[in-house]
């Protein structure tokens, strides 16, 4: 893979791998998580996923090519379908809970992506949480083995999964070929907003182990 994508994942290379040595991310690949703080991250994740949603959402109403419509409205559909299975099966409804002050962060800047920034950033914004995503899902695959038996193999499982493999790919070519058309500024802000979207990766999972709560009641 080249072009702005390549670009990207490389400057991000010391927040991924700091993601990999978070105890959180150490926990799932071994399976010795204590439950309540994955339960923790389900629910957060879970209303983390409404506001990404809408995020795809108002990707896909930005785009102006009916291949890259279609993606990003069929994305929007799949994570409040397929990825709230997931959730569901873990932790049953979320109705109620209060996110998080970092899940509140972390939407906040993409929704602030769709409404004050341009098609390319917003692209750019919502790409990490499909390839850090993908990333780290195959990698634990590829640490964990055999499933069978593993208490967190369901979620490894969803994001190793080829079908997450190919949309994350296809999200990348998209960005690339938006890269490729748009002016120096534009790819500038593009940079930020993936960079600015990985490190809230990280941090979404660094709250999830400490079970972040907002001071003095939120």
């Amino acid at each position: 893979m080249g072009g702005f994508c390549a670009e990207v994942w490389e400057a991000t290379a010391e927040t991924r791998a700091a993601i990999d040595e978070l105890p959180f991310v150490k926990g799932l690949a071994d399976g010795s998580l204590e439950r309540d703080r994955f339960e923790y991250y389900m629910v957060q994740d879970a209303l983390y996923l409404h506001g990404y949603a809408r995020a795809l959402a108002s990707t896909a109403a930005r785009a102006d090519r009916s291949e890259e419509i279609a993606f990003y409205a069929k994305s929007a559909h799949e994570c409040i379908v397929v990825e709230s299975a997931l959730h569901e099966g873990n932790v049953g409804s979320v109705e109620g809970a209060k996110p998080s002050p970092t899940g509140t962060a972390y939407v906040s800047y993409l929704q602030s992506l769709a409404q004050t920034g341009g098609y390319a950033e917003l692209a750019a914004g919502v790409l990490p949480c499909f390839w850090v995503y993908m990333d780290v899902g195959s990698r634990l695959m590829e640490k964990a083995g055999d499933l069978a038996g593993h208490p967190y193999g369901d979620w490894i499982s969803t994001y190793a999964d080829e079908a997450f493999a190919e949309s994350t790919r296809k999200a990348c070519e998209i960005t690339d070929a938006i890269a490729e058309r748009s002016d120096a500024p534009t790819v500038a802000r593009m940079r930020e907003a993936f960079v600015r979207a990985t490190t809230y990766e990280w941090k979404f999972w660094d709250a999830a182990w400490k079970k972040e709560t907002w001071p003095f009641g939120g």
